[in-house]
C-alpha cells in the first residue's frame, strides 16, 4: 500500500484530480520496481539467455544433438549406462503384467491364456517377448527421448496365436525437417502430422534408419506418412510437445566433464609414475660409474649413455653422469573422491534417480534412510508407469490384441478391458515389508489379490497352486509347520484341517 505523503495530502486539498492520479502512478511504480528476483535485470544476468520460445521449437533444434550426445555416453560413459538401466529396471522390471477383467471368469480364464501364447511370439523381429518389448520401448524412452511401437498385422496362414505383431523403432525413423502447414487446415510439427483440431493423424518416417551405413539408394532417405492409428509414442511431456528429449539432458555437460576430469587424473598419475630417480650432475662428471654421451651436449640419458626419447614407468635417467640423485615424488590428489562424489550427486539429480542406487555407493546408507530416500524415487517411478507407460504402451496394445484376436475369431467381444500390475518395488528387509502387508490385509485396508497382484503374480494362478499343492499333503498325510490349516498362528497343531471359523473339521 502506498502511504500519502504531507506533499499528496496538500495537491488533495487543491486539486483532488491531481492527486488520484499521482497515487496511481506511483501505485504502478512501486508494481514494477517490486516483481519476482528471477525476472530483474543487471550485471550479473547479462550472459543469462532464457528466450520465449516453444518446447518443440527448442526440441527442434537441440533434440538430434542431444540425443546423440546421450547415446554416446551411454556407449562410453560408465555412470550414464548405469543411470539408464537402472530407470529401465524399476520402471518396467520383470513386466508390467495384464489380466482381464471382464467379470466372466471363463472369457478372463481364455483371453489371460491367449495372452500368455501371443505374448511369447509378438515381437516382429523375432527375440523378444512382450515383456522384452516393454523394456526396450522404455529405454528409448529414456535414452533418446523418443520410444516407439509400430503395429504390424499379420495374415491367418502365419501360423501366429493371434495375427498381430510390434516392432520397436528408433525414434531417428522420424523426418524432423518435416514441418509447415498441410492442405486440409493441419499442420506437420517435426515429422508429426496433426489435423485442424491439433489431433495426430500420421508419422512422417523414412523407411530405414537414416544413419545405416548401407541402404536401399531408391528412396531410402524419403519420408512417407504412416497412420498415426498405428504408431505408439511413449514419452515425457513436460511442456505441451509432440516429441520427448533424453531423460539426462540437464546432466549430459556433466558426465562429459566428469569423465574428462577422470581422464586427466589418469594422464597425471601415468605421467608421475613414469620418471623415478633422476641423478643430477655435480663437480666430478660420472661420479657413479655411469657412461654419458658428453658430446651430445646437456640433456636426460639412461643408463647406457644413450638420449631418452620416451620415458617407461620405474626408470632413471641420467644428466650428465650425475653426483646425486632426486627421485619424484607424485602429487596426492586429497579432493578426488570428494569432487566425483559431489559430480554424481548431480548427476543423480539430473536422471532422478538416488545417488546410493546410481553409485553403489552405501557407505553412509542405513536402513532408515534408504527407505526414506527410496520413497521418492519409488513414487516417480509409480507415475511414469501409471501416467505414461501403461496409457501410452499397454493399454493400447491390449487394445490391438483384443481387436485383433476379435477378427481372428478367437473371442466373440471387444469388450475386454484389462487390469495392470506393474512389478513390486524390491525391498532391503522383506520381513518387515511382509509383516506390513499382512497388517493391511487384515485391517481390510488391501485385499489379499491386490496383495498377491503387486508381487506380480496371478491371484488365480497362486490360489490355484496352492489348493493342488494342499491336496497332494493331505493325500500323502505330510503336514507342513507353514500350512496354515493345521498349524496355527500362534504355533499350534490342529490334527484335522481348520475350516473357515477356525474349528477343527468333523
Amino acid at each position: 500500500m502506498v502511504k500519502a505523503t504531507w506533499l499528496d495530502r496538500a495537491i488533495g486539498f487543491f486539486a483532488p484530480g491531481a492527486a488520484a492520479r499521482r497515487a496511481r502512478e506511483r501505485a504502478a511504480f512501486e508494481v514494477l520496481t517490486r516483481g519476482y528476483d528471477g525476472a530483474q535485470k543487471g550485471r550479473k544476468t547479462l550472459s543469462w539467455r532464457a528466450g520465449p520460445t516453444s518446447a518443440d521449437a527448442e526440441i527442434a533444434h537441440a533434440g538430434p544433438l542431444l540425443r546423440d550426445r546421450m547415446r554416446d555416453l551411454v556407449r562410453n560413459n560408465p555412470h550414464a549406462a548405469k543411470a539408464v538401466s537402472e530407470l529401465v529396471s524399476h520402471i518396467v522390471g520383470d513386466g508390467i503384467v495384464p489380466r482381464a477383467r471382464t467379470g466372466n471368469g471363463k472369457l478372463d480364464e481364455r483371453v489371460n491364456r491367449l495372452f500368455e501364447r501371443w505374448a511369447k511370439e509378438c515381437d516382429a523381429d523375432g527375440h523378444l517377448d512382450f515383456f522384452g518389448l516393454q523394456t526396450l520401448v522404455v529405454r528409448e524412452m529414456i535414452e533418446s527421448g523418443d520410444g516407439l511401437i509400430r503395429r504390424r498385422r499379420r495374415r491367418a496362414e502365419d501360423g501366429l496365436t493371434v495375427p498381430l505383431q510390434l516392432q520397436v523403432i528408433e525414434t531417428d525413423l522420424i523426418d524432423g525437417s518435416k514441418n509447415g502447414p498441410t492442405n486440409g487446415g493441419g499442420v506437420i510439427i517435426q515429422g508429426i502430422e496433426h489435423d485442424a483440431i491439433g489431433k495426430r493423424t500420421a508419422y512422417w518416417m523414412f523407411p530405414t534408419h537414416p544413419g545405416n551405413a548401407v541402404f536401399d539408394p531408391k528412396g531410402a532417405l524419403e519420408s512417407r506418412p504412416v497412420p498415426a492409428s498405428e504408431i505408439l509414442h511413449l514419452y515425457e511431456k513436460q511442456r505441451t510437445q509432440v516429441r520427448g528429449v533424453p531423460w539426462g539432458s540437464p546432466v549430459i555437460m556433466s558426465l562429459q566433464n566428469l569423465g574428462s576430469y577422470e581422464e586427466a587424473e589418469l594422464v597425471r598419475k601415468r605421467l608421475e609414475a613414469c620418471m623415478v630417480g633422476v641423478l643430477i650432475p655435480g663437480d666430478d662428471d660420472g661420479a657413479l660409474g655411469i657412461p654419458t654421451q658428453q658430446d651430445n651436449g646437456p640433456g636426460l640419458y639412461d643408463q647406457d649413455g644413450f638420449a631418452v626419447e620416451k620415458f617407461e614407468p620405474g626408470m632413471f635417467v641420467v644428466a650428465h653422469g650425475g653426483k646425486d640423485i632426486k627421485f619424484s615424488q607424485p602429487a596426492i590428489t586429497s579432493n578426488y573422491d570428494t569432487y566425483k562424489r559431489s559430480m554424481l550427486h548431480t548427476i543423480a539429480a539430473g536422471f532422478r534417480v538416488p545417488y546410493a542406487i546410481l553409485s553403489g555407493d552405501l557407505s553412509q546408507v542405513n536402513y532408515s534412510s534408504s527407505k526414506i530416500g527410496l520413497e521418492g524415487f519409488r513414487r516417480l517411478i509409480s507415475a511414469v508407469q501409471w501416467q505414461m507407460v501403461i496409457p501410452m504402451i499397454c493399454e493400447p496394445v491390449w487394445r490391438w490384441f483384443v481387436e485383433a484376436a476379435y477378427l481372428a475369431g478367437q473371442i466373440d467381444t471387444l469388450d475386454v478391458p484389462a487390469e495392470w500390475t506393474p512389478p513390486r518395488f524390491y525391498s532391503a528387509d522383506p520381513a518387515r515389508d511382509v509383516a506390513a502387508t499382512i497388517a493391511e490385509v487384515r485391517a481390510g485396508f488391501k485385499s489379499p489379490q491386490e496383495a498377491i497382484s503387486e508381487r506380480g503374480w496371478n491371484p488365480d494362478d497362486v490360489l490355484r497352486e496352492i489348493a493342488e499343492f494342499n491336496q497332494k499333503l493331505d493325500a500323502l498325510g505330510i503336514v507342513l509347520d507353514s500350512d496354515p490349516r493345521r498349524i496355527t498362528q500362534a504355533g499350534q497343531f490342529q490334527s484335522k484341517p481348520l475350516d473357515q471359523e477356525g474349528q477343527e473339521d468333523g
